[in-house]
């Protein structure tokens, strides 16, 4: 069964109606995968090109090696946003050499768009969802004016948006999307990449199993969900380019109101939990841990290679781990209770004793007071659940002291009026 053809000039008008496109979807068997690619790139829509779009990431190779099968002169589009891996960007090449694919079109976001919306390259980290459409969602969108559809390598299990996939779909852009994996698992994906001694993304050995932007990509641990490592902690599991079968767009990422954890001078989602009953030391990734659970686990956390952190309560005795503490990616020190201002030593003595560079987190029922005094004693991070304290650091609200009776060291400083001696040291 061909499609009409149309004309991709002309107004936008269904290529397909509904029926036809629940027929073709009980044309093929679930597994059918080169005999819904062989039909989609020659049968589907005489006349009018289908376009295949490729990640290039953790599972990619199976997409691809198919394709090479049926056309591998076929385009492949990439969506190179700037914020890849370098590794992934060696796979590219190891794919095309591999398989032979011989048309692979690197498609990159408008220079303009970057200069404007995101001239200091960090718009995925205050608003993923709108650097996601400037890096991929509008190159995309302009390089496919010129198909009647395209292929993806998306599969039903992956996402809870794309639990219902089928083969065939209709876009609210009336274009025709293929997704011949669509039935596949991962334990289906494993095992052809075995069977055909597929080449594998260099991160997957590092625990990367679903693979975008760097930024916002982060390892798995055993038992985890693949895709928990994409957009960890938000509410996004997409990066806008695919629409499901009712025409709808995954949902936006979490909210200001959502988001506790402030650095940078903003909100910003934070990656990190806190250790669970059920975690395991072998597998934990992005959980600060507390001191004992460290000390009884220390050979099993040092051996894993995902990011952790270490969780530092009052009257932790957490100097006799000084050795470790370049192991440790977020610092945690917490501050039960107003008046209980050990935090703010411990600060100091992580970051002016022991030279500590990673990120340093207060948390705690933060009060806006504080704030002041925990950025002077080397906090770069708070974790904020008071509601006034958040509404402060939203607005930069905050009181300031310009006048101190006690200096910092890392910052030599001499209070005003005071200790004149430290005043003509540090000139």
């Amino acid at each position: 069964m061909a499609l009409a053809s149309s004309n991709l000039a002309e107004a936008k008008a269904p290529r397909a109606s509904d029926l036809e496109i629940v027929a073709l979807n009980g044309m093929f068997d679930e597994r059918d995968t080169l005999g819904v690619i062989r039909y989609a790139l020659e049968e589907l829509l005489p006349g009018e090109p289908l376009a295949v779009v490729s990640s290039f990431g953790a599972d990619s190779a199976v997409l691809l090696h198919h394709i090479a099968q049926v056309d591998p002169h076929k385009e492949v589009l990439f969506l190179e946003t700037g914020k890849h891996f370098a590794e992934t960007l060696e796979y590219v090449e190891t794919i095309k050499q591999r398989f032979g694919l011989t048309n692979i079109r690197f498609l990159e976001p408008d220079a303009a768009d970057l200069k404007r919306f995101d001239p200091h390259g960090t718009l995925w980290d205050t608003d993923p969802d709108s650097c996601c459409h400037i890096r991929k969602t509008e190159p995309l969108k302009g390089a496919l004016d010129q198909y009647a559809g395209w292929i993806t390598g998306r599969r039903r299990h992956q996402t809870q948006e794309r639990g219902v996939l089928p083969h065939f779909e209709l876009t609210s852009d009336v274009r025709i999307k293929v997704n011949p994996l669509a039935y596949w698992t991962y334990e289906d994906v494993k095992a052809y990449k075995a069977e055909h001694d597929l080449p594998e993304h260099p991160l997957v050995q590092h625990g990367y199993r679903s693979i975008g932007c760097a930024p916002c990509t982060s390892a798995t641990r055993e038992g985890e969900d693949p895709r928990a490592g994409r957009w960890r902690g938000l509410n996004k599991a997409e990066c806008g380019i695919h629409f499901d079968f009712n025409g709808q767009i995954a949902s936006p990422a979490a909210k200001l109101e959502n988001r506790t954890l402030f650095k940078s001078g903003r909100f910003i989602a934070d990656p990190f939990h806190v250790w669970g009953e059920g975690d395991a030391p072998e597998t934990s990734a992005y959980v600060h841990v507390p001191l004992a659970i460290w000390q009884e686990n220390r050979d099993a956390f040092i051996a894993a290679d995902h990011p952790i952190g270490l969780l530092i309560e009052p009257g932790d005795d957490f100097e006799a781990i000084a050795e470790d503490f370049d192991r440790f990616a977020s610092i945690a020190v917490a501050f039960p209770k107003f008046t209980d201002g050990r935090g703010y030593s411990y600060a100091r003595l992580l970051r002016e004793r022991y030279g500590f560079t990673g990120e340093l987190r207060a948390t705690g029922d933060i009060l806006t007071d504080q704030v002041p005094f925990l950025r002077r004693c080397g906090f770069d991070a708070l974790t904020v659940t008071n509601e006034a304290t958040k509404k402060a650091l939203e607005n930069d609200a905050l009181a300031e002291v310009s006048v101190y009776l006690q200096p910092v060291g890392s910052r030599g400083e001499a209070p005003v009026g005071t200790r004149p001696f430290l005043r003509r040291a540090d000139q």
